[in-house]
């Protein structure tokens, strides 16, 4: 019974905000702060003195915390940890968590065909969806592992799955509306393998308004199997939910790798074709990693590369590594372009032929637009990268091997463009991929490289690598 208290596994919502600036910390939150330390690193009350150059127990666990989510390492409660702790979880602690993580090697299962049985449906959804939502989320363990599972509509299956509200018949009562999402036990006898349902929660079978019962109940079963937390954040093991779409998921390479130390690969595994690979989250220390969009937020500086995003604070040699739809449910998975406008404290996000408006993380109303609001012909299907000169008050978006030229005082496009980018940075000749400025330089990047710039005279200063503002933390 121990072991199965352990192994429980609590997926919580602590608050429905998407990491919002904190203007103060309030006793409120300080009190949370200590129950999450608690829960989650393994926080003890200590009442004896302390040493005078010691180092408290709280500032310890913070730092852990800290480090563990990419934050700066502070050991105080300051508003990005606040908002990070109010983020959906899991609630097994943190402490112990790699790169993907087991319960241990003796909380498997000990064959490869399992049963499962839905004993009750939410009203949230209809019979079809939840169906089809559980057999594929189940079944996404099964494309990488010989784990082969079956439906049974009576009796006690392996892994029992139910909708349940308050005490619903084991020791974790749900909290009611957002709070706990769902829990699940790892692989053993009697309650073992089973995945409970927060009744309370609104459950969807597609929307990003709600929860999507494919993306919980995939995380769940992940633990049903027998797997822990993963700090890749990419990872569907990962402490944090976020949304994503049952028709396009591909699962992490991390989370294969990680069920797989369990189970072995799929003998069955499909020969060269169509078949996605397994998505990776990318890493900083990459030398030749090629941004997709660097811009500005508020002070920091925010990378994006896939459907991940770093977060680069000044003087600090951390950075914090998220989904971008985590941060900004309403953005595209993946981005072209980005740009800070600090005039009107916006960062706009450009995919295909659109563009997203946030002011912090809420969708500014009336986007996505179109790009052609800027003034952009129908040629243009894409912009490469932007850059906004907080000087002039300008634009520039490159797009090829040209760039255009867009005011956003008057909110039109300037007059004589596109014109050829060598024009106006001297030497660069290739395309850009990403753009922005800091201390008044300006910095391009093409491909792996960066090129560091004067606006003004166009002059060429240095040359550098792509991750001259990115730290890479494998020291």
């Amino acid at each position: 019974m121990k072991t199965l208290m352990k192994s429980v596994l609590i997926l919580s919502l602590a608050a429905a905000v998407y990491c919002m600036p904190l203007s103060t910390i309030t006793e409120q939150d300080e009190s949370f702060a200590m129950d999450y330390l608690k829960k989650f690193y393994n926080l003890t009350e200590e009442t004896g003195p302390t040493g005078r150059r010691g180092i408290s127990p709280i500032t310890k666990k913070l730092r852990e915390m800290q480090k563990f989510f990419g934050l700066k390492v502070t050991g105080h409660l300051d508003a990005e940890t606040m908002s990070m702790m109010k983020k959906p979880r899991c609630g097994v602690p943190d402490e112990k968590v790699a790169r993907f993580s087991t319960f241990g090697n003796d909380l498997v299962w000990p064959k490869n065909t399992l049963t499962y049985r839905i004993e009750n449906y939410t009203p949230d959804m209809s019979e079809a969806e939840v169906d089809d939502s559980i057999e594929k989320a189940i079944n996404v363990w099964a494309k990488v592992t010989p784990l082969r599972f079956t439906r049974i509509f009576s009796g006690t299956a392996d892994i029992m799955i139910s909708f349940g509200s308050g005490y619903h018949g084991d020791s974790y009562p749900f909290d009611g509306p957002d709070g706990t999402l769902a829990h699940a036990f790892a692989p053993s006898s009697g309650i073992g393998g089973d995945a409970h349902f927060d009744e309370d929660e609104t459950f969807t079978y597609r929307s990003n308004s709600g929860y999507v019962l494919f993306m919980v109940a995939a995380h769940e079963f992940g633990h049903s199997l027998g797997l822990s937390h993963s700090e890749d954040p990419g990872a569907l093991m990962a402490p944090i939910y976020s949304f994503g779409n049952p028709d396009t998921f591909v699962l992490h390479q991390d989370d294969v790798n990680g069920i797989q130390s369990l189970y072995g690969p799929n003998p069955d595994k499909p020969g060269p074709g169509p078949n996605p690979l397994p998505p990776t989250t990318p890493d900083a220390c990459d030398s030749n990693l090629v941004l997709d969009a660097v811009a500005t937020l508020r002070g920091e500086m925010i990378f994006f590369k896939d459907s991940f995003f770093w977060r680069s604070y000044p003087q600090s040699d951390t950075t914090q590594q998220s989904l971008i739809t985590s941060f900004w449910p309403d953005a595209p998975a993946t981005v072209d372009a980005a740009y800070e406008n600090q005039e009107t404290d916006r960062l706009l996000l450009f995919k295909g032929r659109q563009v997203w408006a946030f002011n912090a993380y809420d969708l500014v109303a009336g986007y996505p637009k179109s790009i052609s609001s800027f003034g952009f012909p129908k040629t243009v299907e894409k912009i490469d990268s932007a850059l906004y000169d907080v000087a002039t008050h300008k634009t520039l978006f490159f797009v090829g091997d040209t760039y255009y030229s867009y005011n956003e005082i008057t909110k039109k496009m300037d007059k004589g463009y596109p014109k050829s980018v060598d024009e106006k940075f001297s030497g660069l000749t290739s395309k850009v991929t990403a753009a922005f400025q800091y201390r008044g330089f300006t910095y391009i990047y093409s491909g792996p490289l960066m090129f560091e710039y004067s606006l003004r005279s166009g002059n060429l200063f240095r040359m550098l690598n792509n991750n001259y503002f990115l730290p890479c933390s494998n020291y």
